[in-house]
């Protein structure tokens, strides 16, 4: 029989195009592109010698993926110089941030991944080439030691 009505909130489906990053130490901008929401947990394999031979598996270490956000590149210096300060050495520039994403008709938050202790590890910018009239984008790959899906 086909759904002809909406369950609960558990059953939506959120879309992925309606979406904002909060950065803790002040850095804003419009994302069009957030990857990494990711965690990874390490299988630890023992195999024990009792009568019949069998393999548990268990879990190990949690391993947090760097989380990539693409915006286009404007006068705004935020995420550069966030880099070169983690690049001379400043480790107080770590920061929390969050992904948030949104419902498209009511602009209500829908999902919220937060993430701790995020510092950029790369910047780039995309190339120039001088037959294109494209934006330029900007890069930046963060690394963090904790994310949590709250929503």
């Amino acid at each position: 029989m086909p759904v002809t009505e909406a369950g609960p909130l558990t059953d939506e489906q959120l879309i992925g195009s309606w979406f904002s990053v909060e950065l803790d130490n002040g850095i804003e901008g419009k994302f069009t592109d957030v990857g990494g929401l990711a965690v990874d947990i390490e299988v630890v394999e023992h195999t024990s010698s009792d009568s019949d031979t069998s393999t548990i598996k268990r879990p190990g270490s949690t391993k947090y993926s760097e989380i990539v956000l693409k915006r286009a590149l404007s006068a705004d210096k935020g995420f550069w110089d966030w880099a070169n300060g983690i690049r001379d050495g400043n480790t107080e520039f770590r920061t929390n941030g969050a992904v948030v994403v949104f419902d498209m008709t009511s602009g209500t938050e829908t999902g919220r991944w937060t993430f701790t202790n995020a510092w950029p590890s790369k910047w780039s910018a995309s190339d120039l080439d001088a037959g294109s009239d494209d934006v330029m984008s900007e890069e930046v790959t963060l690394q963090i030691e904790h994310i949590q899906r709250d929503l």
